[in-house]
């Protein structure tokens, strides 16, 4: 991933902010004179080993330890990066530089692993600055956070729900932005999670023969994840499942729509065979719901 340098000139701050940074900066100078005094009293006492700096936190310029984040992070070095974006915010408070470096701290904390602290510093920035130019990039880190720890199908998928909500809102708020394209994809795959636990379940109702159970979930698959690539077999195992319930009029019309929708996939030959074993073969029902459902079923395209 490219990381977008920003611009190194700092905006003039003025009005209640700037009131509020000179009240600040103020007694930040009232407090270093303070402990400042304390250290070179401790120096008068006789005490020669002091040593000032544990006392006076050396300050650098804003631009150069934004800058050297930067370089920092570039470099794969992403606890001395981390350093100096804190550095940018504990020195500069309420500068531009604070404000990106923010921004990339929850970036170096996404690429560290640290997701929910690249989550809590994302939300931060977007709430101190919603407005600003790289807010589409904040809410992006935490679509990715979420995105990065969605776990495997047999485990639960409270991350994918996560990572799709957060995707969304980069899709909703920043249509034009570059980061849409990528949060769709990630929002098909968390989607295909969430079908994909679902048939899991599924499965496990079907094997004991709870066809109720196994139903809901299948349905479930149908009706809400119709672009998902879990469809497909959901539709078999509803032919499955209501064929074993003796609803052969449902059983054929889920064959139907899976042969309408996928009529090379062996699926549909599965259950085509299901359904010739009891004399039947697919049959379109209008009235079902699988029929009002076949409509929306994309099967992932």
């Amino acid at each position: 991933m490219t990381i977008s340098k920003f611009p190194d000139t700092a905006a003039n701050i003025t009005g209640a902010e700037g009131s509020q940074i000179r009240k600040m900066t103020k007694l930040a100078m009232a407090t270093s004179a303070v402990v400042l005094t304390m250290a070179l009293a401790g120096c008068a006492s006789g005490d020669k080993d002091v040593d000032l700096s544990k006392y006076v936190e050396s300050i650098d310029p804003a631009d150069k330890l934004y800058n050297e984040g930067l370089a920092n992070l570039e470099a794969g070095r992403l606890d001395e990066a981390s350093k100096k974006f804190a550095a940018v915010d504990r020195q500069h408070p309420y500068t531009e530089y604070a404000r990106k470096s923010l921004v990339m701290s929850a970036f170096t904390n996404y690429r560290k692993g640290n997701y929910e602290e690249a989550i809590s510093m994302a939300k931060r920035y977007n709430t101190l600055y919603p407005t600003s130019d790289e807010s589409a990039y904040a809410y992006y880190i935490i679509g990715l956070s979420y995105f990065r720890q969605i776990p495997d199908v047999t485990r639960d998928q409270a991350a994918s729900r996560r990572a799709i909500a957060a995707m969304q809102e980069v899709v909703d708020r920043f249509p034009k932005s570059e980061y849409v394209e990528d949060a769709k994809t990630k929002i098909r795959f968390a989607r295909d999670q969430l079908a994909g636990k679902d048939m899991q379940v599924g499965r496990y109702y079907l094997e004991r023969k709870e066809y109720l159970g196994a139903i809901k979930r299948f349905r479930n698959v149908v009706e809400e994840y119709s672009n998902t690539r879990q469809v497909e077999e959901a539709l078999a195992r509803l032919t499955e499942a209501y064929f074993a319930l003796g609803l052969t009029s449902e059983a054929q019309t889920a064959a139907a729509v899976l042969g309408k929708n996928f009529p090379d996939s062996p699926w549909y030959k599965d259950s085509y065979k299901l359904l010739q074993g009891g004399g039947l073969e697919p049959r379109e029902n209008t009235g079902s719901w699988l029929s009002k459902a076949s409509s929306l079923i994309t099967g992932g395209a």
